[in-house]
């Protein structure tokens, strides 16, 4: 089985590279588990990391109860970010993307090391360095962006790129679950939220981010970043496209969307 699971990772990894779609794995590849996603996740990344990417993070999906139900799971699922996803300044350009969508977060700075499958929210307050907010680019690989809870997993959750605002916040500055958030979309309101859609509070999407990297043997790492969910549903973008995400009492994120 771990030669076929490298044999996927490598499609997957060609798709992801040339930005062209495939057919979901699960229609042709029967008795994949989602340990084995995992597995073809880690191994896709592991060849990005082999030409220079940093591990640089962790992000969450699947963080609102209605969108675990959609899927058939109870928990959310993870996938890894990486040093060549991160967008330095709010400009996206399409080249290297298929269908992205754009969605508004949360994010987690780390100071020091997060493991375990027993941590509490206190532990990852008090490991925690800054909040800061940030936008989500995600880009299933996937034809149509349809897929199962597997094909999804072993795409690396659909992450693709992810930009964090300039400015930072203590963690103890705002309740983050009442922080509203407004997108707007050329001008014209698209999605509202609030910190609350990410199961419940955002701290808890980074305990279960811990609970979930201990089963796989890997923990959040001094300086890591982790994206901790979609606050409001995620929209579709094109070039020439303008988004405004304003979130209450920290600012606002203009992304603009080239070709």
């Amino acid at each position: 089985m771990a030669l076929s699971l490298s044999s996927i990772a490598d499609e997957l990894y060609r798709h992801q590279t040339a930005a062209t779609e495939l057919k979901k794995l699960t229609l042709r590849y029967e008795g994949l588990t989602v340990d084995d996603a995992y597995e073809i996740q880690r191994l896709t990344m592991q060849k990005y990391m082999a030409e220079g990417a940093r591990l640089v993070g962790w992000k969450m999906g699947l963080t609102s109860k209605a969108k675990q139900r959609s899927v058939g799971v109870d928990e959310p699922i993870f996938g890894h970010l990486l040093s060549t996803m991160e967008l330095t300044r709010p400009t996206l350009s399409m080249k290297g993307l298929i269908h992205p969508r754009v969605e508004p977060e949360i994010a987690f700075v780390f100071r020091s090391r997060l493991e375990g499958p027993n941590v509490t929210a206190r532990d990852v307050w008090f490991a925690t360095e800054c909040v800061v907010p940030a936008v989500e680019i995600i880009d299933s690989r996937y034809e149509n962006f349809s897929f199962t809870l597997v094909d999804v997993i072993a795409d690396n959750a659909s992450s693709a790129r992810f930009y964090l605002a300039d400015q930072a916040f203590s963690p103890y500055a705002f309740r983050l679950d009442e922080v509203g958030v407004v997108m707007r979309q050329n001008g014209e309101v698209v999605q509202t939220g609030a910190g609350a859609a990410v199961l419940g509070h955002p701290v808890r999407s980074v305990v279960e981010q811990v609970r979930m990297l201990t089963r796989f043997g890997a923990a959040i790492e001094p300086g890591m970043v982790v994206l901790t969910g979609g606050i409001t549903e995620a929209i579709y973008v094109h070039p020439g496209d303008r988004v405004e995400i304003a979130f209450a009492g920290m600012g606002a994120i203009e992304l603009e969307i080239t070709e």
